[in-house]
């Protein structure tokens, strides 16, 4: 597990359907550290090009460097040692749609559950961060942040944890606004039917690669 230069906690779908629909709608199965052919769809490779490389996921925690004296196995028995008291996470329906200038799947209903897992997350494995480098805070201010947003980067090194935080499973970069519509139809069309209610017992530790890309490390159910 060393040879990563980043590490994340996400929510990968299981084996199933929406994994399969995920992994060739990004053309990046990042359960199994591969590319894979995508749908015919004009222009898909440019639509999810940005998205690509994390591969289909809902971030808990997002991408950080180990912190000086932190081990991967470290990390590995911290997360196993958070999901032991974690209960599972019911949400009403996962559904797509645009969140600002990009798509993604979004959860439906009380999502209270969903962010105290995600804060936790943050929090309770926050001694493993090293600092975000300087020129990665300047990145992420060009977004245009608020205050608080501010207040986050600077203490968790990312501005959308904690009360700023909204789950979503990213289907594309950045669209010009007359591009959301008809993307939205090409992804709707292709996605499997889903259950309601929306069940999450699980949380995954990606690995970002030497070339950029993530991929799955590990699976760690929920037995709270």
């Amino acid at each position: 597990m060393s040879d990563y230069t980043r590490y994340a906690i996400y929510y990968l779908p299981p084996e199933g359907p929406l994994q399969r629909f995920g992994a060739e709608w990004l053309g990046w199965d990042v359960g199994r550290g591969e590319a894979v052919p995508q749908p015919d769809v004009e222009g898909i490779a440019d639509v999810t090009a940005t998205p690509r490389k994390y591969g289909f996921h809902g971030t808990l925690k997002p991408p950080f460097r180990l912190a000086d004296g932190c081990t991967p196995e470290g990390l590995h028995d911290a997360v196993t040692a958070m999901v032991a008291d974690q209960t599972t996470v019911v949400l009403d329906a996962l559904v797509p749609g645009a969140l600002g200038h990009f798509l993604a799947l979004k959860p439906a209903g009380d999502t209270a559950a969903l962010a105290t897992l995600a804060g936790r997350c943050v929090l309770e494995l926050d001694g493993f961060r090293a600092p975000a480098p300087e020129a990665e805070l300047e990145r992420r201010r060009k977004a245009g942040l608020s205050a608080r947003q501010e207040e986050m980067l600077l203490r968790w090194g990312y501005p959308y944890v904690f009360d700023e935080f909204r789950f979503h499973m990213t289907l594309s970069g950045r669209l010009p606004p007359d591009a959301l519509t008809p993307v939205l139809a090409e992804v709707e069309a292709r996605l499997p039917v889903l259950p309601k209610p929306y069940v999450i017992d699980q949380i995954a530790l990606a690995g970002e690669r030497p070339d950029g890309m993530f991929e799955l490390i590990h699976r760690y159910t929920f037995t709270g």
